[in-house]
């Protein structure tokens, strides 16, 4: 691979990218099959994947007519990589099992390691025989929907097709690794005014949101819609928070800090609601909730907003879904695609049925919509929400802080990249978007980590 990134730090063309060996073994984090059972009996808050992802090298898998191989400059942690790493809800290697009985191609995937990371920014280095679109040398982005497209039910929305995965997460060899091994339909042009960790940090998040707000499959957010954004300034919650603001709406965005609520007053969102400072216990036991606590924060929000939210962008769970349907104004709309807090819901039926509110569930996003999400980016009318950056030997740190929600936004991960701040290659636009803009989440984590020290 050193051959491969030396190429790239070049600028090297792709006819000589072409020319370079794809190596027999190349760097990856991942899991093992023989460590499954090492978290058994300790709770899912102390399961560390600090002892849980290796840095290794790993074999090269065989490239698929319809596949690329890309050199990752960068990647970025995802809460799917926390689950892998602490075998959560289940371990991902059932997920491996099923795709090896599918095809050929599809028993690559079933190993006794598991490559994770579901976002990626790089460069083509092959493409298989069946690519039309994509040559070596392209600069891309890779979104995580993994289809099968001779899947008739993958036609409509491939989201709903019935053996539509996760790459990284459901799939193996992802993108926290310094070569990973993608279908051509997973590829986007990398925005070229955006470093390679920059870029990383977006397709998985960003076109969740877009599809939970903005696509016909979810929410349909249009102007003047008042928006409740759970976890406004973490990965979802700040891509969702500028789409909002972007498309005409209202956000009203809950955090656990001051220090988070000052950087959503930065993005522009004047509604906050600190619900640690506030003190919001929505369960009174592990058994019931609190519907006087529903209560004193729907009244809250209308003192913000003198109105009752026309959508809730929900992904914690259990811990909030019932102030959540309780909150949201009559016909409108919990849009749900996480459950961070727990997946065993519980709400009061006959708020939903009684005020004719509905809950639409999301998950992730088919490739129209994280395109269209991709260009937003790439037009600077979305940032990217990176705030720090780890190198590929200390994932699972990085891993370990969004396990504990000790971060804002998105935690970039270089991978090839020697350095942070390489892959602009349009300074001009940079410029003209705002360096203030693109790197306000960074900068904001300066800033804490200065204050502290």
């Amino acid at each position: 691979m050193q051959h491969i990134r030396d190429a790239i730090l070049a600028d090297a063309s792709g006819d000589e990218l072409a020319n370079i060996p794809i190596p027999e073994a190349f760097r990856a984090a991942y899991v093992k099959r023989s460590e499954t059972a090492m978290f058994e009996g300790v709770d899912s808050w102390d399961k560390d994947p600090r002892k849980s992802i290796h840095i290794d090298e790993v074999a090269t898998p065989e490239l698929a007519p319809d596949e690329v191989y890309v050199a990752v400059m960068a990647s970025s942690i995802n809460f799917n990589t926390v689950w892998t790493s602490i075998f959560e809800p289940l371990p991902t290697f059932g997920f491996l099992n099923k795709l090896g009985k599918e095809s050929v191609w599809g028993k690559r995937h079933d190993l006794d390691y598991h490559v994770i990371g579901s976002d990626a920014s790089g460069v083509v280095v092959r493409a298989g025989s069946a690519v039309r679109k994509w040559k070596p040398g392209d600069k891309v982005n890779i979104h995580c929907n993994y289809v099968d497209d001779q899947d008739p039910t993958s036609h409509d929305d491939s989201m709903k097709g019935a053996n539509q995965r996760i790459w990284g997460f459901e799939t193996n060899f992802g993108g926290l690794a310094d070569l990973t091994v993608v279908k051509a339909n997973q590829l986007m042009p990398k925005p070229g005014h955006l470093t390679w960790e920059e870029s990383a940090v977006n397709a998985l998040c960003a076109s969740t949101s877009y599809r939970m707000l903005v696509s016909d499959n979810a929410s349909r957010m249009k102007q003047g819609d008042t928006v409740l954004i759970w976890g406004a300034s973490g990965g979802l919650g700040g891509y969702a928070t500028q789409l909002v603001l972007n498309g005409g709406g209202v956000p009203i965005g809950v955090v656990s800090s001051p220090e988070k609520g000052e950087l959503l007053n930065q993005m522009g969102c004047e509604a906050v609601i600190d619900r640690k400072a506030e003190a919001y216990e929505f369960w009174s036991d592990p058994h019931t909730q609190d519907e006087t606590e529903w209560r004193r924060f729907g009244k809250r929000i209308r003192s913000l907003t003198n109105t009752d939210p026309d959508i809730v962008f929900e992904h914690p769970g259990r811990q909030t879904m019932g102030a959540s349907i309780f909150a949201v104004a009559r016909g409108g709309t919990v849009v749900t695609c996480a459950a961070t807090s727990g997946y065993m819901i519980e709400y009061d039926n006959r708020h939903l049925w009684m005020k004719l509110k509905r809950i639409v569930s999301s998950h992730f996003a088919n490739y129209n919509e994280a395109w269209a999400m991709n260009r937003l980016i790439d037009s600077g009318a979305i940032q990217p929400i990176m705030s720090a950056v780890h190198d590929l030997e200390d994932v699972g740190t990085a891993a370990s802080s969004v396990h504990h929600n000790e971060h804002e936004g998105k935690l970039a991960v270089l991978c090839l990249a020697p350095e942070a701040g390489l892959g602009i290659d349009n300074q001009e636009k940079r410029e003209r978007i705002g360096e203030d803009k693109i790197t306000l989440f960074q900068r904001h984590a300066r800033s804490l980590t200065a204050k502290a020290e």
